[in-house]
């Protein structure tokens, strides 16, 4: 989300004149000393643009991001280390009531800022963003697991938002939908290359051409969403499903997870022979880590394993 953030409008004339190179991506640190190796350059895929909302700068024809209203609270983003049986689960809960969480420059810096953060941190192993406004859902560029919890409304830039983490848990009753389009507007938050990458090309256009709108059933049905539950009294069916995905990746390698979520990333924006190269060299980087020891000793003394993400 950081590098979507600061993606500057004036490189759409650069993208149209060649694509970026995969290598870039995939050289990201994962953690300390986790890269893959140079010899997947020169792979091209295109970078992600967040254009939505972008109008004309006073005194030049050069454009900006234009925003929802200021009204800054320290509130508007919370972020949740959860504790015991739930240690290395993070919750980044959205908090903006007064403004139906509609995106403010305030709360996209704070969560570019809970992102580098994340990012950096060995003992973070899911993430869940969710909506602490009843009845409304407004993960990101994370090397984790992200799970979008949506309980309640996720129109337009909300729903985008849920388009970028890797899994989507609803409610029966939640509402999802790119609805820009009735603005005279396309959705530039990601949704045009996201929404086709879930459900596919045509139902995507179809969806986004309509500005149509789902309920939690709709949305499973599409496959834009993997789990829908019925919503509970407290309002949080969703959320609590995705805190049950996220006690299942617990156990499991941490760097083995990261590395995995770059191999499917990557590997999906390319040909399968050029996947299957960003798989092995993926695979590669398991090899020699101590985790990897520590399972198979594990397995062997029939025990659970001690990861460290080292």
């Amino acid at each position: 989300m950081a590098a979507a953030v600061a993606a500057a409008p004036g490189a759409l004339g650069a993208l149209h004149a060649g694509g970026a190179r995969l290598v870039a991506a995939c050289s990201a640190r994962l953690c300390p000393g986790l890269r893959l190796p140079s010899s997947l350059a020169g792979l091209r895929v295109g970078p992600a643009i967040w254009a939505q909302g972008w109008v004309p700068a006073a005194g030049g024809p050069a454009p900006k991001r234009g925003y929802s209203s200021e009204m800054k609270t320290e509130d508007e983003l919370r972020v949740r280390h959860l504790e015991e049986e739930n240690r290395g689960i993070v919750v980044l809960g959205i908090n903006r009531a007064y403004g139906k969480n509609a995106l403010s420059k305030n709360l996209i810096k704070m969560l570019s800022k809970a992102v580098d953060a994340l990012k950096s941190d060995k003992k973070v192993r899911t993430i869940i963003i969710r909506s602490e406004v009843p009845g409304i859902f407004c993960a990101a560029n994370l090397p984790v697991p992200t799970i979008a919890a949506i309980d309640g409304l996720a129109l337009g830039g909300g729903l985008e938002l849920a388009l970028a983490c890797d899994i989507r848990v609803a409610a029966s009753s939640a509402k999802m939908g790119l609805v820009e389009t009735k603005l005279a507007i396309i959705p530039g938050g990601g949704g045009t290359q996201r929404l086709p990458r879930a459900i596919g090309m045509s139902l995507a256009k179809e969806l986004i051409f309509s500005a149509r709108v789902l309920d939690g059933q709709e949305a499973k049905a599409v496959g834009l969403i993997s789990h829908v539950l019925e919503q509970n009294q407290e309002g949080d069916a969703a959320y609590r499903k995705a805190l049950d995905l996220a006690r299942e990746f617990l156990p499991q390698g941490p760097v083995a997870m990261r590395v995995a979520k770059l191999a499917i990333n990557q590997g999906m924006e390319v040909d399968l022979v050029t996947g299957l190269a960003i798989e092995e060299a993926c695979y590669a980087q398991t090899i020699p880590t101590k985790d990897r020891l520590e399972g198979l000793l594990a397995f062997k003394e029939k025990r659970p394993p001690r990861y460290k993400g080292e």
